[in-house]
Parts: structure tokens; C-alpha cells; sequence
């Protein structure tokens, strides 16, 4: 709030008094100083939410907000995330759709692909074996088995079963 805003709050009397050089005047602009920063962070509070935009320690936040929490499991700064910061960004970005089809192929085989940041997962349900699900890993994905793994963990319905395997390499 700038200091002509905020003498304009004052009583008449306490406007009559604020001249250049006097101790109101003075106050007035210690008081614009201190309203700055706040201001400059309201001026740009929906940065806070986008999750392009979001500061790196927000879109942790975020996830939480989108229903993402199992990727997001240490929420102490000081604890590395799970997934880099660029596709955690894309979970939350897509996280009303990943809500949307959560517990369904479609919805599970996206947000593998969102957060390893490669594409090829093929779920397959075999015919022998009811309420199973068999996830294919592609091979550019092995090193993410655990991010795999904690992700059907969560996505698929709870009375299905889940085996993950790699595909071999190409």
C-alpha cells in the first residue's frame, strides 16, 4: 500500500498533520516500506499455483492438492524428490485427468508415462488369471522400477493384483 493510500485512511486531522519532514510523514513511509513485500507477492500470487510457474518447493504442495501424494514422499526439504522436478510438474499439470481415470488402464499407463518421461507401458490383464494386472516395463524404464512400482501400487484398484516386469532391451 503506498503511503498516499494509507494516509488517505487516516482521520482529516491526522491528513492535515502528514507534511514533508514531520515524524507521521516519516511513519507513513515506514509503513509503505513494510507493506512492500508483501504486496510484490500478491501481485504474483497465482504464480504460486500453476505448476510451470510454482516455485520448485510449492509443486511438492501441488501434488499433494491433486491427489499425487504417493509420489511425493518425503515432504521435508531436505529429502530429494522421487522424480525430477520437470515431470512431477507434468503429474500435477494432468492431475485432475489422472483423478479422472484413476484405477483404469488409460489413466494408469498416462501417469507411468508422465513420470518416467517415457512411453511404451503395456498393461495387459491375462484371461487366467482374474483381477491381475501385468505391467510392461519398456527397457528405456528399468532403472525406474521403484517409481513404478509405488505408482500401480497406488493407481490400480485395490482388489486387483499387479506383477511388473522389464521388456528386454531392442
Amino acid at each position: 500500500m503506498r503511503r498516499a493510500a494509507i494516509e488517505r485512511l487516516l482521520p482529516a486531522a491526522y491528513q492535515r498533520a502528514a507534511v514533508p519532514g514531520s515524524v507521521l510523514w516519516a511513519l507513513l513511509d515506514v509503513m509503505e516500506a513494510l507493506h512492500a513485500p508483501d504486496e510484490a507477492v500478491l501481485a504474483e500470487v497465482d504464480a504460486l499455483f500453476g505448476p510451470y510457474r510454482a516455485p520448485a518447493s510449492m509443486v511438492a504442495y501441488l501434488a499433494r492438492w491433486v491427489a499425487m501424494d504417493h509420489l511425493v514422499t518425503a515432504p521435508r526439504r531436505d529429502v530429494a524428490l522421487p522424480l525430477p522436478l520437470n515431470r512431477l510438474r507434468d503429474l500435477v499439470a494432468h492431475g485432475a485427468a489422472l483423478a479422472a481415470w484413476r484405477g483404469t488402464p488409460d489413466g494408469l499407463r498416462t501417469a507411468l508415462e508422465l513420470a518416467t518421461g517415457v512411453t511404451g507401458f503395456v498393461l495387459d490383464e491375462p484371461a487366467d488369471r482374474p483381477f491381475h494386472l501385468v505391467v510392461r516395463v519398456p527397457a528405456d524404464a528399468a532403472d525406474q522400477v521403484a517409481l513404478v512400482d509405488r505408482i500401480v501400487a497406488a493407481e490400480k484398484p485395490a482388489a486387483v493384483t499387479a506383477e511388473i516386469t522389464v521388456e528386454e532391451p531392442s
